[in-house]
């Protein structure tokens, strides 16, 4: 049994600082490397909770000077990114700390890149090249993940859309690593098990995702079987009856998922994009709401790789359809929709939401081709 009162640290390739409690250690780091003056890169949520209050007093008892941002939206946008930049240069910041879930971090890693990247900021958009034009330093930055979902925490990317179209753009580049991540699972324990369900969904398609994306990554492969392990085994206890166990499983498990996803993802995520783009929808959620209908058309022609997960989820039916029929009944019992009008989702968003998951750069990695037609097929399926 893992003792996880214990800190540890793995590397991977990412510094991380892992173990409840670990967030203490955050002002003697910035101290033993000469930084004072952070900004703290949060969403307004985070901001005003008590665990955030804490950090921002450890780092003031240690003569840190404290800037908070917090204006961002929960699927962030390009003004978002402008304004942490503002405030980072207007203050005379040193390094950026993003605290939070998938949208904090997007957001302080966008700013990172803002800081000494001056063209336009989607001229960096990795779907067209434009991580050529990273070429200069970025500020020291630090993560501090606050839910078990995205797990941006050790990504190399940063998905911001546009103010208008809302259409997502990707920053990447190996510099956008955090130098060092802060995974205490304490900070998620006061999570509401709407948020806790929704982002673990989200590190189990991450994870589930990875695993059939058609690239060849064995090594990712093996992770994200891991990854789902965990998660099955944590995510209804973590969700209902929270314990630090449980708690750290997940939280784990959203570090392997993000590692994992390097190999790719596919339909599930085209699928989600547009409902959070079109409809604001959380992100963990319309991954959980799709993600059976989407790992159902990809059955076909994967039947080793499916039995391999079914296995690993340690069910009796070790075809493509047990894994479809245990997704329903997870989300069932962790309180989500499996339907899309639960989540607002009418027979008229149909044709613009196909069109935008067609243009969508998740299912190029899907292990199946997936057709506007497919999309469509897929999306009533699931309303």
């Amino acid at each position: 049994m893992t003792d996880f009162s214990i800190i540890r640290q793995y590397n991977f390739p990412t510094t991380i600082r892992f173990g409840a409690g670990v967030i203490k250690e955050l002002p003697d780091h910035l101290a033993a490397n000469g930084l004072a003056k952070p900004l703290l890169v949060t969403d307004p949520v985070v901001a005003g909770l008590g665990f955030f209050k804490d950090i921002i007093k450890s780092l003031k008892a240690k003569g840190i000077s404290v800037e908070v941002f917090a204006d961002i939206h929960k699927n962030p946008v390009k003004t978002d990114v402008e304004k942490g930049g503002a405030a980072f240069t207007g203050t005379d910041r040193d390094c950026i700390i993003g605290i939070g879930g998938g949208a904090a971090m997007d957001v302080a890693r966008a700013i990172a890149l803002r800081i000494h990247h001056h063209r336009d900021l989607f001229d960096y958009d990795d779907l067209i090249g434009g991580d050529q034009y990273v070429t200069e330093e970025v500020p020291y930055f630090i993560t501090v993940p606050t839910t078990s979902g995205t797990g941006s925490e050790v990504g190399r990317s940063a998905i911001i859309s546009e103010d208008d179209t809302h259409r997502k753009r990707i920053l990447f580049s190996p510099k956008l690593l955090a130098k060092i991540v802060y995974a205490d699972p304490l900070l998620t324990m006061d999570l509401p098990p709407f948020v806790t369900a929704a982002t673990g969904m989200d590190a189990l398609t991450h994870n589930m995702e990875a695993y059939i994306a058609k690239m060849f990554h064995p090594m990712c492969e093996g992770i994200a079987l891991q990854g789902m392990s965990l998660i099955v085994q944590s995510i209804v206890g973590a969700t209902h009856k929270p314990e630090l166990g449980s708690r750290s499983r997940m939280m784990i498990a959203s570090l392997m998922g993000a590692v994992a996803f390097q190999k790719g993802l596919g339909v599930v995520h085209s699928l989600a994009h547009p409902l959070s783009s079109l409809l604001d929808t959380h992100h963990g959620l319309a991954n959980a709401v799709n993600l059976p209908y989407g790992m159902r058309f990809n059955t076909g022609g994967l039947e080793e790789k499916f039995r391999q997960m079914a296995r690993t989820m340690e069910l009796r039916d070790e075809t493509g359809e047990g894994v479809v029929g245990k997704l329903f009944a997870l989300n069932k019992e962790l309180g989500l929709p499996v339907k899309l009008r639960e989540v607002g989702v009418k027979e008229e968003h149909i044709e613009t939401l196909s069109d935008l998951a067609f243009a969508d750069f998740c299912h190029p990695n899907n292990p199946k081709p997936v057709s506007r037609e497919d999309f469509k097929k897929l999306y009533m399926e699931a309303l």
